[in-house]
């Protein structure tokens, strides 16, 4: 293969009216500073874009707006050719050119977004930006047009007018002259028209019509990624920009920008960010299996740079590639990114050029398929996807050279692939890069956003080598910005460089080689390269300048400079030293350094006037021999007069000062003059000290001094003198001095004095305002005045006057007690370990004061110790916890003060999960009589702890406590007498729970003189309440018991079923895991199109005559007949005509209705794209009627009354099959086995087909049915030899429910039809090597009572053991050996199989049952209440069979409501008919979105989906038992209440099953309406695009049925209609202008004719 790759230019095409030019730099080496001479190509009016340099002419192309160039290696005009500008309007789709458009067209300017060289076909590819991105051959030597392909969708690859943004690699084969074009390109949010990557076929003739075609494409599957509509609904300004993009070994790369997803808010007025990624494709993949995505960045110092900018593939040079650990033939990446995640169109200037290995790529894509197709995590691709998918475990080996399968695809890294930074630009702003390797240098070329070229020599990767930026060029004048396009020329001799005003075109010889006196060449073009140090081949030998000093004040003059230079030719010709362009003075030569003097006041001033603090210069050595310079040094004139605070003054890099009288900064200090402003003492710190002294004592002022000289002996208290402390001195600011003793003052209060110099003049002293105080501290008491000997005891000490002075030390004993903190009252601090056990003195010292109190002393005691911890267990949030729940923790101790023996305790200890209470009520508040007790349910409640100690319970019913009675799940609580509203709180331990309010209302419904007065006045009748209230007391008690019991009947019923549940989830999860399996191998068993085809359309009937060929007996007549007649119906009006005569009649059924509909639809499969148009008439006609007879319109498509409704779900029935078998198939196939395995985990009535597990009330069995699973081994009837099959079976199970899960296990994978059925085989029971047993439903064993006869199970035969040997035989093969194979030596005849007799014996009146007899006999009974509860209880295995189903019908429902599937498009079919209501909608003026929902309902969910989901046999080769019937019904009636728009009001009395999905069906609609929203906002399919999708339907399945057939059976309503029909026609005008009723009455005479 011949990769050829260059990716679009920069982002933006700037103004496109500059005057834009390409410059040559002929040669880089410039002295001076000056710019190196240019040759230009100036084109006069076009905005340059790209660049495409011929491998082996040299020559350059250029791409421009509205012009293609070809010029020479030196850019002299060769050729031009004209692209634009174009009349156009990029709303227009298809262009103008190709079909008139209503919008308004104008002059639009072409922009060139690609340009690529096609060697194998010598040609130019140029893609422009009009005509939605169409793209012209031009021939290399001269830009001949060889063709424009513009007629097909295929031929326009975006609108989008960015010129950076495109990119293309070309594969070419030698073997086949047709290429492969990879294009990626951004949409602009037209995701219907265009992809965002696609692979293309370039054919040799560019007029082919597959030119530009993808190079794979179905239904389904194509060449081709688009952005989904679900993402741009979300984000709609979602886009892939195309930054780079080339070719490696056996893939393709691209280097794109996108928005990022994850952390843009979906909200349009939010802040969007932006990724950066590498894509990889295989070259040889066409379905894109092969798509791989990952973050790409690089990050150094902690800043991230996300942005990328351009890229280059290289290889590295010998040094750069050792630095690697790579080889020289191994491609490296450049990459320019910029800072962040933000602004893709103005990127930050600070960037990073990085590098990548492509060895690094390779490996991080590899690491991540072999992780996905492990089953680890998801294939995280958001934005593709409109899910997340969880990857599948495959046992694929996956090596280099992977390229994806039709599962785990498209994937997405999980994780940023790094590169190695190389080099950071924070001002200039990198925007292009190229590199190459020069004798084993690796050097990047590297363009800048101010139009400079930086060269950077990248020999090293490690931090002691880093990259070095050897030279920067001006490329652009102007300072425009460097685009992305940097080519070599093949000799590698230039380098091309792309700006906005100048792009540029720069020499390669830039390797840091100089020769003598600052000039870069060859060394074959040196001058005297031979002698010393006149020629520098590398980096270290270069010339080297430094001087000293490096900076001087811009007040100095003619200041001795000393230079020394390193790695210079000899300098005995002189040299001077020269200030950038503004002074020259002569250097003097000694002993190896350069002497020269600074500029004098007045050379100086014009170099730093209005410079700021500083001005930095070039100090060049300028030889005297050859007049160049050739090394240079910077140098720095700082002014401190600029600054105006004292902070920017003293903060400076430079030795200024700030005079704070004269308010300025300045060089020398001597210029601060003392002269104005007053000493002034603002604070005092502390303000009391000991009079013993020592405290240091804390002044600060103004104008306190400007040197420590100034008040060295200047401050004192009253007549005490105070030590200055130099270190601590801050110059006017800041005075700390040492307090003398002052125990002889007896003054207590004293003013601070400071004389600055001397204490005459009172300007230069000044006396505080607050005075300093001398106290007395002292301390009288320790508290705790005990502690362990191991210390850390916090210990307050208690005095008077404590917080005097500057500091504190608290000695006990010898030991310092560490200070924490300290009051005028206390002191506080930890106590050191003591020595031994006793009194320890305690002493205080407060600066110079030494404070002790012999009464005072702190007593050390022994260290504790734990014995035994009682009690050795806790719970999670009590005051006993010491960890999270579930585990013992890992050490247990206690913390003691500084005690480390106590740390850790070697005792056991375990904790419980804290109790859990029920609320008392949904609403928190209960109401109960003052005699009733409260009752609180939990869990947990008595913690399965060893020994007697329980947890302590008090409940309180508002702030009084009850009696409490404790058992492992209640806690009951008798209160004394209260009335009136109370909170309940339960405490035990550290927990504390309120389940709510309780009301308890008062018995006493009488007040207390009438209670008196009742009493008083009957005696008698008291006697004879208290005797009605005992024994009213004693029937409330029995109640109270027979209630708790129920309801703790009641609580072990719900944790049954919600246990049962989750096994059961858990146990189908594993069998469905299995089956998928299963599946990868022997895949889903879907019928043929024809056989599925005709079970919807003719269901019920196997062999129609349209699957055969016709029995008549003149076949040429009649074939001649039914050919006219077959014209007859492709017309148009005909057709119509003899629907609408039929359906005229009243004799014409619904059955007659339905099968015409089916007929001619088979007849017309080869013709679908009139069939569409004749049913899209017949909707229309449909709908009119409606209207008009006033029904209401949501009434529309309910039901089939008409052909029209039948056809369309014909019409959908043949367009969806793709759909089916590639989408929507699976999910509903794992529904299918799903409940098919369910049901079949319980007991199944083999009579009245009610199962344990139903999602149906009616096929549920009521009643408790005990059962045990046992494990039977099965001979394999296709060969005894095989392992023996293991089949799960149930003990309660007939003899033909065992053989169906035999044949189940023995094909499994087979289709039904496929596979014998259970009625042609025999089961045989082996007991040893002669006992054989066949196992019959009924025979002599059978146990016959009354009237009943029970069906044979495995427990009937007492086959209790799991170790049982059983062998399948089939007996439908009797008919053709005259016996049985299952008959062996020793299994006599009487004992052969017959066929099951399951019906009642019409001769004995016996009546067959098996595990619950009919439901309306009087000897069913429910039973016993006190061994089972009433029948209703059992609705409950409702909720747990639905839990157990619950994900696969979430998954068949969302995979029926999504627009998006795995990157597929939705079915053109779904999108072009409800495009078509809504159409008829807007015609009738019809603006209730509800009747247009219930619209699309009627037509594809209740007409088509709600038909496959009922019946999955008319998809699948598969059997469907009545219980599987009964749950698929279930499914089906809740699939269509999501999709109806009324509300379904729900009680007691609504049906189960509309109860069981209640909850679901709000959430299914809610999908419903996003489905329909979504494909309204999807763009309209072009009659042409549907014109091709139903030509391409009728060409796969033309020849399916037999059309013959088809005609002969309609023909049939012709000779049966025959009058109607005619009359009909002949009314008809333009039935009369077509002689539509003499071709018929010709046919008739034919068919007359031949029968």
């Amino acid at each position: 293969m011949f990769p050829l790759a260059r990716s679009a230019a920069s982002p933006g095409l700037g103004n496109l009216f500059l005057l834009l030019g390409l410059l040559l730099i002929m040669n880089p080496s410039f002295s001076g500073g000056q710019p190196p001479p240019f040759k230009r190509f100036t084109p006069t009016e076009s905005g340059l874009t790209h660049l495409a340099i011929h491998n082996k002419t040299g020559e350059v192309y250029v791409g421009a707006v509205n012009w293609i160039f070809k010029l020479s290696s030196n850019l002299t005009k060769l050729r031009s050719h004209m692209t634009g500008p174009v009349v156009d309007n990029e709303k227009c789709y298809p262009p103008p050119s190709v079909q008139s458009c209503p919008h308004d067209l104008a002059q639009t300017p072409n922009v060139n977004k690609l340009l690529l060289i096609d060697y194998a076909q010598n040609r130019l590819i140029a893609c422009g930006s009009t005509s939605q991105g169409i793209c012209q051959f031009l021939r290399l030597d001269d830009l001949f047009k060889l063709g424009e392909p513009h007629h097909r969708k295929e031929h326009y690859l975006s609108s989008v007018a960015e010129s950076g943004t495109m990119s293309g690699v070309i594969i070419s084969s030698p073997h086949s002259p047709t290429s492969k074009l990879f294009i990626g390109t951004p949409i602009d949010g037209k995701s219907e028209y265009f992809p965002t990557l696609s692979s293309r076929k370039l054919m040799e003739n560019e007029e082919n019509a597959d030119m530009f075609s993808f190079v794979y494409q179905d239904e389904f599957v194509s060449s081709q990624l688009k952005i989904p509509s679900d993402t741009l609904s979300k984000f709609p300004a979602f886009d892939i920009y195309y930054v780079y993009s080339f070719s490696s070994e056996q893939f393709v790369y691209y280097l794109t920008m996108q928005l990022d997803t994850q952390l843009t808010s979906p909200d349009a007025s939010g802040e969007q960010f932006f990724t950066s990624k590498i894509v990889r494709l295989c070259v040889d993949d066409p379905k894109f299996y092969s798509y791989v995505e990952f973050p790409i960045g690089c990050t150094k110092d902690g800043v991230e740079y996300r942005l990328v900018q351009d890229a280059y593939l290289a290889r590295p040079g010998r040094q750069l590639a050792n630095s690697l650990g790579i080889s020289e033939n191994e491609d490296i990446l450049f990459t320019v990114f910029s800072q962040g995640q933000k602004n893709r169109a103005k990127p930050p200037k600070e960037s990073a050029l990085c590098l990548f290995t492509l060895r690094k790529i390779k490996e991080k894509i590899k690491e991540r398929i072999q992780s996905c197709y492990k089953g680890d995590g998801k294939l995280s691709l958001p934005w593709l996807l409109n899910k997340e998918l969880a990857c599948i475990n495959s046992p694929l080996q996956i090596d280099d050279n992977f390229c994806g399968q039709d599962f785990n695809q498209p994937l997405g890294g999980t994780s940023t692939i790094e590169g190695i930074p190389l080099f950071i630009d924070k001002d200039d702003g990198m925007t292009s890069v190229a590199a190459y390797d020069y004798r084993g240098n690796t050097v990047a070329f590297v363009g800048t956003r101010n139009g400079k070229l930086k060269k950077i020599l990248v020999n090293s990767v490690s931090h002691n080598r880093p990259a070095v930026l050897y030279e920067k060029v001006t490329v652009s004048e102007g300072g425009s910005p460097l685009r992305r396009d940097m080519l070599f020329s093949p000799d590698q001799q230039h380098l091309y460089a792309l700006s906005d005003r100048q792009p540029s075109l720069a020499t390669t010889s830039s390797m840091p080689q100089a020769c003598s006196y600052h000039s870069c060449s060859r060394k074959d073009h040196c001058e005297r390269a031979g002698e010393p140090q006149r020629f520098a081949s590398d980096q270290r030998q270069c010339v080297d300048l430094t001087v000293q000093p490096k900076n001087i004040s811009v007040t100095m003059s003619e200041v001795q400079l000393v230079l020394e230079a390193r790695n210079v030719p000899d300098l005995s010709a002189g040299v001077n030293c020269s200030f950038e362009d503004y002074v020259e003075t002569e250097g003097q030569i000694q002993g190896g350094h350069i002497f020269c003097l600074s500029p004098s006041i007045r050379d100086v001033i014009p170099i730093t006037r209005n410079k700021g603090d500083k001005r930095v210069v070039k100090l060049y050595l300028k030889s005297k021999e050859t007049g160049k310079k050739f090394a240079s040094v910077d140098f720095v004139f700082y002014n401190c007069s600029v600054h105006q605070s004292c902070l920017s003054c003293v903060n400076g890099s430079f030795p200024c000062h700030w005079c704070k009288y004269r308010h300025m900064c300045t060089q020398n200090a001597n210029d601060c003059s003392f002269q104005e402003g007053r000493v002034n003492i603002s604070e005092l710190s502390p303000e009391t000290g000991p009079r013993q002294g020592g405290t240091m004592l804390t002044i600060m002022g103004e104008n306190l001094g400007l040197q420590f000289k100034d008040i060295q002996n200047g401050v004192r208290i009253g007549k005490v003198a105070c030590i200055v402390q130099e270190d601590q001195y801050i110059s006017a600011e800041q005075i700390v001095c040492r307090l003398n003793d002052a125990t002889g003052y007896r003054v207590q209060e004293a003013q601070v004095e400071v004389c600055v110099r001397d204490c005459i003049h009172p300007d230069y002293k000044a006396i505080s305002t607050k005075a300093f105080t001398f106290v007395t501290p002292y301390f009288n008491r320790v508290n705790p005045s005990t502690g362990p000997l191991s210390g850390g005891t916090r210990i307050t000490i208690e005095g008077s006057h404590l917080n005097a002075g500057s500091a504190v030390s608290v000695k006990i004993g010898l030991h310092p007690c560490r200070f924490e903190k300290r009051s005028s009252k206390e002191i506080m601090c930890v106590t050191p370990a003591g020595q031994a056990s006793g009194t320890t003195p305690v002493m205080v010292d407060i600066n110079s004061a030494e404070l002790r109190n012999p009464e005072v002393k702190f007593n050390y005691t022994d260290d504790p110790t734990i014995l035994k911890i009682e009690p050795d267990w806790s719970i999670a949030r009590s005051d006993k916890s010491f960890s999270e729940v579930g585990s013992s923790p890992d050490e247990i101790g206690f913390v003691m003060d500084d005690v480390r023996s106590v740390l850790v305790v070697n005792e056991t200890f375990s904790y419980h999960p804290d109790p859990v209470f029920e609320p008392l009520s949904p609403n928190g508040m209960l109401e109960l009589k003052p005699s009733s007790p409260l009752i609180l349910k939990g869990r947990n409640l008595i913690p399965a702890a060893p020994g007697n100690t329980k947890l302590n319970y008090t409940v309180l019913i508002g702030e009084t406590p009850c009696i409490l009675t404790l058992s492992e799940s209640q806690l009951l609580c008798e209160w004394p007498n209260l009335t009136g509203e109370h909170k309940v709180t339960v405490r035990v331990g550290g927990f504390e729970y309120s389940p709510g309010t309780l009301q308890i209302y008062s018995d006493s419904l009488l007040t207390l003189p009438a209670i008196i007065g009742i009493g008083g006045g009957g005696g008698l009748l008291l006697l004879v309440i208290i005797v009605v209230l005992i024994a009213y007391k004693r029937k409330s008690r029995d109640a109270d018991r027979t209630l708790k019991r129920l309801q703790l009947q009641m609580d072990n019923l719900e944790s049954r079923v919600a246990l049962e549940c989750k096994e059961a989830f858990a146990e189908l999860q594993t069998d469905i895991h299995e089956l998928t399996q299963e599946l990868d191998g022997a895949g889903i068993p879907f019928l043929d199109y024809r056989t599925y085809a005709m079970r919807v359309l003719f269901p019920g009937i196997e062999d129609h005559p349209v699957l055969k060929e016709m029995e008549v007996r003149v076949p040429a007549n009649v074939e001649k007949a039914l050919t006219l007649f077959g014209q007859l119906l492709t017309k148009k009006h005909f057709l119509l005509t003899f629907i609408r005569t039929l359906e005229a009649q009243r004799s014409f059924s619904m059955r007659d209705r339905g099968n015409v509909a089916s007929l001619i639809m088979t007849a017309l499969q080869g013709e679908m794209e009139y069939a569409t148009g004749v049913l899209k008439q017949l909707l229309s006609d449909l709908i009119d009627k409606n209207l008009e007879s006033k029904n209401h319109p949501k009434l529309l498509l309910r039901r089939t009354e008409s052909v029209a409704e039948k056809m369309l779900t014909n019409w959908f029935t043949f367009l969806l099959y793709k759909f089916l078998k590639e989408c929507a198939g699976e999910p509903l196939f794992m529904l299918y086995c799903a409940m098919k395995q369910q049901m079949e985990k319980g007991p199944i009535d083999a009579i009245t087909g009610e199962a344990r597990y139903s999602l149906s009330e009616d096929k549920l069995i009521r009643q408790q049915i005990d059962y045990k699973t046992l494990t039977l081994h099965c001979v394999n009837p296709e060969n005894e030899n095989a392992p023996e099959v293991t089949v799960k079976s149930l003990n309660c199970d007939t003899v033909t429910q065992v053989k169906e899960k035999l044949l189940d296990a023995v094909y499994k994978g087979t289709p039904y039809s496929q596979r014998p059925k259970a009625s042609d085989m025999d089961l045989e029971w082996r007991q040893g090597r002669m006992a054989r047993i066949i196992l019959q439903d009924e025979d002599v064993t059978t146990k016959i009572d009354n009237d009943w006869k029970r069906l044979n199970t495995l427990a009937h035969y007492q086959i209790i053991t799991l170790l049982l040997e059983m062998v399948c035989s089939d007996n439908y093969l009797e008919n053709l050996f005259s016996e049985s194979m299952l008959r062996t030596a020793s299994s006599p005849d009487s004992l052969r199989s017959r066929t099951p007799m399951i019906t009642p014996d019409l001769e004995s009146g016996t009546k067959l049952w098996h595990l619950v007899k009919n439901h309306d006999h009087s000897d069913q009974r429910e039973g016993d209440r006190g061994s089972k509860m009433v029948s209703e209880i059992y609705l409950t295995r409702l909720l747990a069979t639905k839990g157990t189903l619950q994900k696969f019908v979430d998954d068949l429902f969302e995979t029926i409501f999504s627009t998006a599937h795995r990157g597929s498009a939705l079915p053109l079919a779904i999108k072009y008919m409800f495009d078509f209501l809504d159409e008829q909608a807007d015609k009738h003026s019809i603006s209730d979105s509800d009747v247009r929902h219930t619209w699309k309902s009627n037509c594809l969910p209740l007409r088509f989906w709600v038909n496959v989901i009922k019946n999955p046999q008319f998809v699948f080769d598969i059997h469907k038992n009545s219980i599987t019937d009964a749950c698929l019904s279930v499914v089906a009636q809740t699939f269509m209440d999501s999709c109806s728009t009324s509300e379904h009001k729900l009680g007691k009395d609504s049906p189960s099953n509309k109860l069981l999905y209640a909850k679901d069906i709000p959430n299914y609609k809610n999908w419903v309406e996003r489905y329909y929203s979504d494909i309204s906002r999807m763009p309209a399919i072009s009659d042409q695009d549907m014109s091709a999708y139903l030509a391409e339907q009728s060409r796969l399945h033309a020849n399916q049925f037999n059309s013959m057939s088809a005609l002969h059976e309609i023909y049939s309503y012709i000779v049966k209609y025959k009058d109607e029909i005619l009359s009909a026609l002949e009314r008809d005008e333009q039935a009369r202008r077509q002689r539509l009723r003499s071709k018929l009455e010709q046919v008739i005479d034919t068919m007359a004719l031949a029968s």
